[in-house]
């Protein structure tokens, strides 16, 4: 599933594309045809992104919400776009020669001011948007007693964060992930979160996730083909990068964890 730092790149790239000016959407498929009845035609005013949620707002207070999920995707395409192929949900054209279509996504769906409000206030703070507050997030896990590695992958705790952010987060501050969330100190969690922002942000801009710090890439050129871009995940039975010891793989509430149980004790 694609993690926050996708979305973003989406969000900035169709304010480009698309803001201030009437786009077209339709849905070739379908399933939206009612949804894209309502918003076809008007001003896109903003794109923006909140965890993995994508909205693209228009001039009558309507959003259309996207949440891509396992197998949702969005291909960009010049115009003339040609005929859709495939199951396309959603067809978006632009008035500066570009479209895009979204296939496969969970969720493609209309909603009005309030309902947009409603879906922020269910979700934790993004560290990639301004004001975000990560106490809500400090004040969340102190009140579960469920393990750090879980409570990370809650979007009502965090949003944006997947499997491989969780993995590789847990691992650059020597946290288990079995460690329970209460017991989180704040300044810990002041430093995680800093750091956090930090790597979502080299995320939106070269498009991946690198967490490798340098002292320990071994000298490939930074966000190369050939840089190490992960110090756990998938990686289970390979030597860690700093301490050598076959890293860890289980199961923890339904998705795979990764993990040194040296580097990360407890």
């Amino acid at each position: 599933m694609p993690e926050g730092h996708t979305l973003h790149r989406l969000a900035k790239l169709h304010r480009t594309r698309y803001a201030g000016a009437p786009v077209r959407v339709r849905s070739p498929q379908g399933r939206f045809a009612a949804g894209a009845a309502l918003v076809d035609g008007q001003v896109l005013t903003r794109a923006e992104a909140y965890g993995k949620h994508l909205l693209h707002h228009y001039e009558s207070g309507l959003a259309v919400h996207v949440h891509l999920g396992l197998y949702g995707v969005f291909t960009e395409l010049p115009l003339p776009m040609g005929e859709p192929t495939g199951q396309v949900r959603m067809r978006m054209v632009g008035a500066a020669g570009f479209g895009t279509d979204l296939r496969g996504p969970t969720a493609c769906e209309v909603l009005n001011r309030a309902e947009v409000a409603a879906l922020a206030d269910r979700l934790g703070p993004d560290p990639l948007r301004r004001g975000a507050d990560p106490a809500r997030a400090l004040d969340r896990m102190h009140r579960s007693r469920r393990p750090i590695g879980a409570l990370l992958m809650d979007q009502r705790v965090v949003a944006g964060i997947g499997n491989i952010y969780r993995a590789e987060l847990l691992f650059r501050h020597g946290v288990s992930p079995f460690r329970p969330g209460a017991e989180l100190g704040a300044a810990e969690w002041a430093a995680m979160w800093t750091d956090l922002v930090a790597l979502m942000r080299v995320g939106v801009r070269v498009g991946k996730i690198v967490v490798i710090r340098p002292e320990d890439d071994h000298g490939a050129p930074a966000y190369g083909p050939d840089r190490p871009r992960t110090y756990v995940y998938r990686r289970q039975g390979e030597p860690c990068r700093i301490c050598a010891t076959p890293i860890r793989h289980a199961v923890l509430e339904a998705r795979n964890l990764f993990w040194c149980p040296v580097c990360q004790p407890g």
